[in-house]
């Protein structure tokens, strides 16, 4: 689905590599993400692993977005 420009493109914005990457959208397979709990628990995970703080605003914003069938098709186009 992603190739390997994707990924360096990530690891560059992020500093998380493929392995963890992959090992992460692994566990998320197998979790519900349409659970509030679980997607406040990922987003939790996503900014330990790259060192960013991530407010209770953009939080409550990525959370809804995902809820609400919002997200873009067309993803690694964000980065």
């Amino acid at each position: 689905m992603f190739g390997d420009n994707f990924f360096k493109k990530v690891e560059n914005k992020t500093n998380v590599n493929k392995e963890t990457i992959m090992n992460l959208a692994q566990k998320l397979q197998n979790s519900n993400m349409k659970d509030e709990k679980t997607l406040r628990e990922v987003v939790k995970e996503i900014s330990n692993l790259t060192g960013k703080q991530v407010s209770k605003e953009k939080e409550d914003k990525i959370v809804n977005t995902i809820i609400n069938d919002n997200v873009p098709k067309d993803i690694d186009k964000m980065f």
